[in-house]
């Protein structure tokens, strides 16, 4: 367990790295990281797999192209068109734009948080691959963006704004992919429960000859009785082998 646990940390580890590099990390610094655990080459390879699936590239940038659908391209193109139309600002006329907005200056936020859409885009095409559509980060990322750039007057020095803005993008992207994870899972079991309950039922009504209770689906298979009513409501009351 503690080496799982520890596995685990310095797979975090390298994935945060990748995140900061253009969603790229070196095989060498993947070893060195791991060198603790003494994994062989297989193990390792295994890693650089798994990575890859995530859409991090082993000493070489993935192909962004191959990881968006069609569907993804377009709304980009589109997205891209819309907010290539704003201001582009120089880097003095950012820097006193932060200012004002650190001052609590409502149109100086605005105009900040529009200068850094640009790039939640390019910090959303780090988190894509990974179950998630790229619209739904961008989202998540403009939110986290607008909700930055009005708490900017917490800073001390208006040079810190893009590393807590950056920060607030980048844990807001990552929380979105977290959460649709565990519904995904939560989706599979609450599919699992259905299915194992609709298997039995079938399993008993045909060795019976005839429809089945939920009394005597719970004490044939020793299942809760509660159990299987949800399992009947989630599916629409559908499991047929059921006495409604």
């Amino acid at each position: 367990m503690k080496d799982e646990l520890l596995f685990a940390k310095k797979l975090d580890k390298i994935k945060a790295y990748a995140r900061k590099h253009g969603n790229t990390v070196e095989s060498e610094r993947v070893r060195e990281t791991f060198a603790e655990l003494e994994l062989n080459d297989s193990q390792l390879e295994m890693v650089y797999d798994y990575l890859k699936k995530s859409n991090i590239g082993v000493d070489e940038a993935p192909d962004f192209d191959e990881i968006l659908s069609d569907k993804e391209k377009n709304y980009l193109d589109e997205y891209l068109e819309a907010i290539g139309a704003l201001p582009i600002y120089s880097e003095g006329e950012k820097e006193a734009l932060t200012i004002s907005a650190m001052a609590g200056e409502s149109d100086a936020i605005k105009r900040l948080t529009e200068s850094y859409l640009p790039a939640v885009v390019d910090i959303a095409k780090l988190y894509t691959g990974q179950g998630v559509f790229l619209e739904d980060l961008i989202g998540e990322g403009n939110l986290a963006l607008s909700f930055g750039c009005g708490m900017l007057g917490s800073l001390e020095k208006p040079s810190e704004a893009d590393g807590m803005l950056g920060k607030l993008i980048m844990n807001a992207m990552e929380d979105y992919i977290a959460q649709n994870a565990d519904d995904e899972k939560l989706d599979k079991r609450v599919l699992d429960r259905v299915n194992k309950v609709h298997a039995k039922a079938k399993e008993l009504s045909e060795a019976f000859g005839r429809k089945v209770s939920i009394a005597e689906l719970s004490e044939e298979y020793h299942m809760s009785e509660g159990f299987i009513r949800d399992a009947v409501r989630i599916s629409g009351f559908k499991i047929e082998e059921i006495e409604g």
